[in-house]
């Protein structure tokens, strides 16, 4: 993870989108050519029954582990230093000379108030950073004093876990811990990016896992703490990592354990697995079709959700109100995640509470007027049940990072600055930390209320790193800007749509066809769909069909078959809208990028302007819904628009966000019509904003089973408050 230039300064947000997922600042010179570091995909071998699987391994008995309650109930506000004076900056070096005394600082009692003046309620505190328990006392001490002092004003301890060893110090405690690193691969050794002296092992060896589970009992036992913050999690499952003698052996068992000797011989074409090797790894590529590449991907991803799993488990026994966080880094920001790091975010996050993201993306309009936003991350982890930690405050936030995290992260603001943000946090920063805290109850709970639901299929986005990812982020690209709220769902969500109106499958390639069954009910109940280009043109393990599995929907011809080296042209078709069951139908050969992505490169921010047809886009998806939205918000394209409800207090809640506020503080009259929920009518719309004091009453319209107001003046942020009766 990144860390403040200085133990004075605040936590900067990570400017490089895709540097390698940890929390150090040299992170932020290793480039997105080494992080993709790795590889290709991850089998859905049997389609949903394969997420069913790996569901049942989630927990305990069958029934999920219980989280804890107070998360539920109190905002998420963080500060954070995870990085000790005593060992840990001292070895890493270039370290001004006034940078002990802050470190000195951070620890006092003035220091811990000022922070509970300004509202934090959690502080992400350097406990554990893999030198071994016996060469860290020196920090324990530190952090046990510090973390004292935030109980004693009621502020939450979170406590930082390093991922790597620092082996310089660490084989003196533990010699036998060599047989934990990893290999070296492509005749370098494979360590922590620009930190030479940080190791990296296999997470799974038996050894590793016990040691950890020391630590862990350091932490909870001892400090008390509130929060495990696991870090370098993205670095944990990249490819190099699984050459490791262990994993080879574990590879072996994962093919044989799940696969019969007959599925693995129509898989390989051989049901013999004891001598399968790790495949080669040879850079990014475009497209995925080695089974053995995507089996080693799955089994990957599997054993990181599994190690969270195990030490999950190891928390709550300890203590079930101890949180578990960790930093898969890249968050929805394009990348192939189960490529690259080993990370299929349903998995994982079924283990977790919070996940941070380091993906940069810092909210606002680029000098090419393209809108970037973590609003697809915010959305991963709500469907999930987690919540998001990122950057939002301190010389790299702004209030307009905070906006974003109230409307699309609900409970959890983020991290808006260092130990020492109490002294130095920006006065508009406080306005805004006051008002969400002030305001909490309108974040606590309440649910999205989307019309639309975008699909992120596994084999789909796991297999191919070019079409189904630009044209699902374009897609979504055109929902964000054109103010029409969504969640993003996985294969799992698939088994019960009823509460959207619209499912979009945007190049959603590879379908099984228990996924296709699962979509056909969907539209014979009375759902639309929207799909683009190749979707369900292959099965779950990226074969071929011989037309659409979807064709009778579509009503649409597949293209021709050129041959098995031949990359598929997209159909020669015109739009189509079809009616089919009770629902609607909608087809559209393409997304047209304004800016098309290079081939095998992750599909980043730079080519998120809005796709060329994007009209036709969101005109396709109100079609499907059956002609309207339950939402239509008139402003500027730089606008967005979010909608949740809190059916306890028969309230909806409408958050609008000014993303062109560096540049237009103002965005002027925004006018919202929505559909009033059945059985209700309109007793009260009212506004507040952090940056006008006060709540103001709006008049609003009512026409058969719409309502019409206007916000007077949007400026950065402003959540309106519908009371229904």
């Amino acid at each position: 993870m990144s860390r403040p230039p200085s133990y004075c300064g605040t936590l900067k947000a990570q400017k490089t989108p895709l540097c390698g997922g940890t929390m150090h600042s040299h992170c932020l010179r290793f480039r997105i050519g080494v992080l993709t570091l790795t590889l290709f995909c991850l089998l859905f071998a049997f389609g949903c029954d394969r997420r069913q699987e790996t569901a049942a391994r989630r927990s305990i008995g069958g029934a999920p582990l219980p989280r804890p309650a107070w998360l539920k109930k109190e905002p998420l506000i963080i500060v954070g230093n995870w990085d000790s004076m005593a060992i840990f900056r001292r070895r890493v070096g270039d370290n001004p000379v006034w940078q002990e005394d802050d470190y000195v600082r951070e620890h006092t009692e003035e220091t811990v108030t000022k922070l509970k003046d300004l509202g934090v309620t959690m502080a992400v505190i350097h406990f554990y950073k893999a030198y071994g328990l016996d060469a860290e006392k020196e920090q324990l001490e530190d952090s046990r004093r510090l973390a004292a002092l935030c109980k004693k004003y009621g502020i939450r301890v979170g406590v930082y876990v390093g991922s790597t060893v620092a082996y310089e110090t660490f084989l003196a405690e533990k010699p036998e811990a060599e047989q934990w690193f990893v290999p070296s691969f492509m005749g370098r050794p494979v360590y922590y990016p620009d930190q030479s002296f940080r190791k990296r092992v296999y997470f799974m060896h038996p050894g590793y896992r016990e040691y950890m589970k020391r630590v862990l009992e350091v932490a909870i036992k001892d400090l008390k703490v509130d929060l495990i913050h696991f870090d370098n999690t993205s670095l944990q499952a990249q490819a190099p990592v699984f050459y490791h003698p262990q994993a080879v052996k574990d590879f072996r068992e994962f093919l044989h354990s799940k696969y019969t000797p007959e599925l693995r011989k129509k898989r390989f074409g051989f049901s013999e697995v004891r001598f399968v090797e790790p495949p080669v790894w040879d850079g990014p590529r475009s497209v995925l079709n080695d089974p053995m590449l995507q089996e080693w991907a799955d089994f990957r991803c599997q054993q990181l959700a599994d190690y969270y799993g195990e030490m999950e488990r190891f928390i709550r026994d300890l203590n079930p109100e101890v949180a578990v966080e960790n930093n898969p880094h890249s968050g929805v920001s394009g990348l192939n995640t189960v490529w690259a790091q080993g990370v299929d975010y349903p998995r994982l996050l079924a283990h977790t509470d919070v996940v941070w993201t380091e993906e940069g993306n810092e909210a606002g309009v680029n000098p090419d007027g393209i809108l970037v936003s973590k609003i697809r991350t915010y959305k991963m982890a709500s469907t999930l049940a987690n919540s998001i930690f990122t950057y939002t405050g301190g010389t790299g936030g702004s209030t307009l990072q905070m906006a974003e995290a109230m409307a699309y992260n609900r409970r959890n603001l983020g991290l808006i600055g260092g130990v020492l943000a109490g002294r130095d946090a920006p006065a508009a920063q406080r306005d805004y930390i006051r008002f969400y805290r002030d305001n909490f109850e309108l974040y606590r709970d309440v649910k999205s209320r989307s019309d639309v639901a975008v699909l992120h299929s596994y084999a789909s986005l796991a297999y191919n790193n070019d079409l189904p990812w630009q044209s699902t982020v374009l897609f979504e690209q055109a929902l964000i800007q054109g103010k029409v709220p969504f969640d993003i769902v996985f294969d799992d969500q698939l088994k019960d749509l009823s509460k959207y109106r619209v499912l979009v499958l945007a190049d959603q390639e590879c379908l099984s066809d228990k996924q296709l069954q699962q979509i056909g009910d969907f539209v014979n109940g009375g759902g639309g769909v929207v799909a683009t280009e190749h979707t369900s043109f292959f099965t779950e393990w990226r074969q071929r069909r011989r037309d659409f599995g979807l064709r009778g929907l579509f009503g649409v011809n597949a293209p021709t078959w050129q041959g098995a080296r031949v990359s598929e042209g997209l159909p020669e078709a015109a739009p189509v809208r079809n009616a089919a069951g009770k629902g609607r139908v909608a087809y559209l050969p393409s997304v047209k990028p304004a800016v098309p992505k290079p081939p095998a490169v992750a599909m980043t921010s730079e080519y998120w302007k809005l796709p060329v047809n994007w009209q036709e886009l969101l005109d396709s998806v109100k079609w499907a819904g059956g002609g309207s939205f339950s939402i239509e918000v008139r402003a500027p394209q730089t606008v967005t628009a979010e909608v949740q409800e809190d059916s306890a207090n028969n309230r909806l809640l409408i958050h609008l966000i000014n993303y062109d506020a560096a540049r237009r503080p103002s965005a002027g009259r925004v006018g919202v019509t929505f559909r009033i929920p059945e059985g209700y009518t309109v007793d009260h719309v009212s506004t507040l904003s952090p940056d006008v004091p006060g709540a103001d009453s709006l008049s609003c319209a009512v026409t058969n089973s719409k309502a019409t107001f206007a916000v007077p003046n949007l400026m950065t942020y402003s959540l309106v408050i519908v009371r229904l009766k």
